[in-house]
């Protein structure tokens, strides 16, 4: 049977851990009590009759009494016991105010959403009736030109057809008939926004300058109706969004809606537009009642492990102390403490069931659970046995590979360099993804294991996010297929093949149709989601940067070589198709150089500008300018070493150590401060942080020299050999 400590420890929420009940303290205390009691002995039990048979009576007796009672009652305010009830009573009111912040949060959420929802439902309606009118009134208009359009009279010849031509408008007319129908659509756009308009404010959203109510009121205090209320408005709305919002991505939706109906009426190419901002906002509301939810739920498993907690810990108090009524009267103010008691976190939760239930499921209750309570991904040995399967295929390969290469001389100084210079470029591409790949899977592995809940901060989906085992699994099946292609590729080179060439691209067009294939197989939302996510880098700072974007453009700084390898491998194939000579092409030409320069600044550009995105998004933070500073110096480095490398003089040299030296000792600094935490004097742990997650300090110092190492190393590389850029 698993003990109740090690069972509450594998059960606390990894982001709440400091307000949880620390229940380890208390078990020392409680530790602390049972050795105290065992040194102390058995109390002696001395009767007063005992007392005056042994010594006789003294006048000094009462003043023993009183002095006796001090000391009682001193030894007791310092025993264990007590210390034990004032940490539990701390520990209490901890818990108590975390409880009390979460709940009054989840519940504001709870009541704005409910508005967003009832603003949903308003002008879904509005725009529903609206575009039922328009196709009465469309259908009235056609009809009545039909009518109106005077009968074809029985001539004969070309008489019927000057009739006809005589039965058009005049381009005068036509002109005139655009403007009042483009002058109507206006119109019942802004009848339309006006009644968006006034939906919102009845649900209490209010508008920079006093909205609607404040447009309908001329100078003299009349009411102004229809249009012309809206035309006082200024030409762009702007709804009045406190910074504190729990709804701010759905009033900027409805804020955008209000501004396309103002601006394009009632046309019906708007109408998609209209259509889309809607879907939009659903899709807003429904993930945030879906984040609700979920916090919700939280919040329900941070009440039950602390009553189960308090309940443990206060049995093994009165066991070992027998103070029955000190624990009776402390289990009794547990029990109507605010998160043992309060009911309001589990009436907003059958409340969230019961709207999602009917306005995102189709009264679906399947459905409902489905997002509400997805499941876990059951483990299955089949990941298992396949990671093994690929593993033991890719020695194999690699073994039979490296055998056949010795005996065609690839290696040796009479081989052909071309071969390793373009089969290598290639494959070493697809080589570093499935390194990438595996790296990934142990830091998946790690973080398993030291209960660091990456989902929760990637915001990705339990149900869908990709385990240990499935990288390890990607990264073996690609460098088996890689050394599989490299085998077949040398026993067509020895066969004096001339298509030897149509083995890497066909392993490339392979690669890129299983990243693009739009059916569900091979980890489809683990692709999409990488393609989302390298969309957001490349469009920096257009998208909003979220943890993933930028984890990912971090990695992206330390991949410049498979960038670089990607980029000759495009060249190549691209040059060949175009009957260029494709290797001098993608090793010597200028052009090819400098934009290996420009690829080597591409990932920094892009953190940079995520960086200054951060910096805007995040209120003026300076920290995000600092930050984005590291990776200028980087690309300032770069570009003084692509300097060096055309114009190698002694001044260039100079300011290629200096600028290196000076990226080098900036990123070092980041890294370790800001990034990692360390190198604080003040903390308990020598030259660490006070919180760490791996209880051996060791491992944090090899890791910190390890880095240095390899930073210095990289740049001295670097500044010797500014040419391997391109290399």
């Amino acid at each position: 049977m698993v003990k109740f400590s090690r069972e509450y420890e594998a059960s606390i929420i990894p982001e709440w851990k400091a307000v949880f009940v620390d229940y380890k303290c208390l078990k020392k205390l409680i530790k602390r009590i049972k050795i105290a009691r065992r040194d102390a002995g058995p109390p002696p039990l001395l009767a007063a009759g005992e007392t005056g048979s042994s010594y006789g009576f003294s006048v000094l007796d009462p003043v023993r009494s009183i002095a006796a009672r001090f000391a009682a009652h001193h030894a007791a305010a310092s025993s264990p016991e007590q210390e034990f009830l004032e940490k539990a009573d701390e520990e209490l009111d901890k818990v108590n105010k975390f409880y009390a912040t979460q709940e009054a949060e989840l519940l504001a959420r709870g009541d704005a959403l409910i508005e967003q929802l009832r603003i949903l439902a308003d002008v879904k309606r509005i725009l529903a009736d609206h575009a039922a009118a328009s196709s009465r009134r469309g259908r009235g208009r056609a009809l009545g030109r039909a009518n109106s359009m005077p009968p074809p009279s029985p001539s004969v010849n070309g008489s019927s057809g000057r009739h006809l031509l005589s039965g058009l408008a005049s381009p005068q007319s036509m002109s005139d008939g655009s403007v009042e129908l483009q002058q109507a659509r206006v119109a019942e756009g802004a009848a339309v926004a006006e009644e968006v308009m006034a939906a919102l404010e009845r649900n209490g959203v209010s508008f920079v300058g006093g909205g609607l109510a404040k447009a309908k009121k001329d100078g003299s205090g009349k009411q102004l109706m229809g249009r012309a209320a809206l035309l006082q408005l200024p030409a762009t709305v702007r709804i009045d969004i406190p910074p504190t919002s729990p709804g701010r991505a759905a009033l900027k939706v409805w804020e955008e809606l209000v501004n396309v109906l103002r601006k394009d009426g009632a046309d019906p190419a708007a109408a998609f537009v209209h259509r889309k901002k809607l879907q939009h906002a659903e899709k807003n509301i429904r993930d945030a009642f879906l984040a609700l939810y979920r916090g919700l739920e939280l919040l329900k498993k941070f009440s039950s492990l602390n009553v189960k907690a308090f309940t443990k810990i206060l049995k093994k108090f009165v066991k070992v102390s027998e103070q029955h009524q000190a624990t009776d009267k402390f289990s009794e103010k547990v029990k109507r403490s605010p998160f043992s008691s309060s009911d309001k976190v589990l009436q907003l939760a059958d409340e969230v069931e019961c709207i999602f239930l009917r306005h995102f499921a189709g009264n679906d209750r399947k459905v409902a659970m489905k997002y509400l309570k997805p499941q876990q991904p059951r483990n299955t040995h089949m990941i298992t046995f396949l990671v093994g399967l690929f593993t033991g295929t890719f020695v194999s390969l690699f073994i039979i590979y490296s055998v056949l290469a010795h005996v065609a001389g690839i290696f040796s100084s009479t081989g052909s360099p071309t071969y390793m210079d373009i089969v290598y470029h290639v494959f070493s591409m697809f080589a570093l993804i499935s390194l990438h790949v595996f790296l990934y899977g142990c830091n998946l592995f790690m973080w398993k294991s030291t209960r660091i809940n990456h989902n929760f901060i990637f915001d990705f989906s339990s149900s869908t996010a990709l385990t240990h085992r499935d990288a390890f699994l990607m990264s073996a099946s690609i460098m088996c297929t890689v050394v599989a292609a490299l085998v077949i590729n040398l026993f067509l080179r020895n066969a004096g093949a001339t298509y030897t060439d149509a083995l890497p691209g066909a392993l490339l067009v392979l690669s890129t149709g299983v990243l693009f294939c739009p059916f569900n197989i091979f980890y489809r939302s683990t692709r999409y989601c990488f393609m989302r996510v390298m969309r957001n880098i490349i469009f920096s700072p257009f998208y909003k940067v979220l943890m993933a974007d930028f984890f990912m453009a971090d990695q992206l700084t330390s991949q410049i070589p498979l960038l670089r390898h990607m980029e000759f491998a495009a060249c190549y194939f691209m040059a060949g198709t175009f009957r260029n000579q494709a290797y001098e092409t993608c090793t010597s030409s200028p052009q090819y150089t400098h934009l290996a320069y420009v690829i080597s600044f591409l990932p920094y550009y892009w953190r940079a500008m995520q960086c200054l995105r951060r910096y805007l998004e995040e209120g003026h933070d300076i920290n995000q300018l600092a930050n984005a500073g590291k990776y200028v110096s980087a690309m300032v480095a770069a570009a003084v070493r692509f300097k060096y490398a055309a114009t190698p003089t002694p001044l260039w040299m100079w300011m290629v150590v200096i600028s290196s030296s000076g990226a080098t000792i900036y990123q070092l600094y980041w890294d370790f401060v800001m990034d990692w935490g360390f190198l604080n004097p003040k903390s308990k742990n020598l030259w660490l942080r006070d919180q760490l997650i791996l209880k051996k300090k060791s491992i944090y110092y090899v890791s910190m020299v390890l880095y240095l190492v390899c930073l210095i190393f990289n740049t001295t590389a670097d500044s010797e050999n500014p040419n391997s850029q391109v290399q």
